[in-house]
């Protein structure tokens, strides 16, 4: 019974003596996610090999059966973020990051250097719904401070943009994992990201730039 509910994605509305776990092996996963995090935080272990440890532990103690183990890994993520990587790095090498950094400082001549900020925001928020995060970082950090070099401004406020733009991925599906996750057990169609993903942007600039420029001024 507990295999057909979990297979069918379905809970009991009332309680009808169907057991769904057991707070031993949930305490047990608990035990090995923290330790995984933990050897993390303190530098034991590189994030990709702790998690990949815990998960193998998980399936040593019974805590995942060994016939669920790859059916429990979604695919199509580990694809989408093997293949964007590679994206933002070919960009750079290929000197497209360097002519997006000399259209930025084209059209921001004739801008104050705040709404240059804003622009770059405003494009790395842009880049981070086609492209990995990681990526999109990778990518836009040296045209932020080339921007800045250019503006003779400081390199600090032109880097948060970059990092704040880097995290805001919300008009897309593929702009970060986690709304790649979400698509399919909510329904979701693509359209749907940017309906709502929108309107939080352009609210995150507003309160970004302000923001940005207070704590690191130009």
């Amino acid at each position: 019974m507990d295999d057909v509910i979990t297979n069918i994605g379905c809970l009991p509305l009332a309680r009808r003596g169907v057991q769904l776990g057991s707070e031993r092996r949930i305490v047990l996963s608990l035990s090995i996610f923290m330790a995984s995090i933990v050897a993390v935080i303190t530098g034991l272990l590189p994030v990709q090999i702790s998690f990949a440890i815990a998960a193998m532990v998980m399936v040593l103690t019974g805590l995942l059966p060994l016939q669920k183990f790859y059916t429990s890994i979604d695919w199509p993520v580990i694809v989408l973020l093997g293949a964007m990587i590679p994206v933002g790095t070919a960009l750079e090498t290929s000197g497209g990051a360097a002519r997006i950094a000399h259209l930025i400082l084209a059209v921001g001549e004739t801008l104050p250097a705040w709404a240059t900020l804003a622009m770059l925001l405003i494009i790395t928020m842009f880049l981070s719904d086609i492209i990995n995060n990681a990526a999109t970082v990778v990518l836009m950090a040296p045209i932020g401070i080339g921007v800045a070099q250019g503006l003779g401004v400081s390199a600090d406020p032109f880097l948060m943009a970059v990092a704040v733009g880097g995290s805001c991925a919300f008009l897309t599906p593929i702009g970060h994992q986690s709304n790649t996750l979400v698509m399919g057990p909510g329904g979701y169609k693509f359209t749907d990201y940017w309906r709502m993903g929108l309107p939080l942007e352009v609210l995150i600039v507003l309160i970004s730039v302000p923001a940005i420029l207070a704590f690191w001024p130009l």
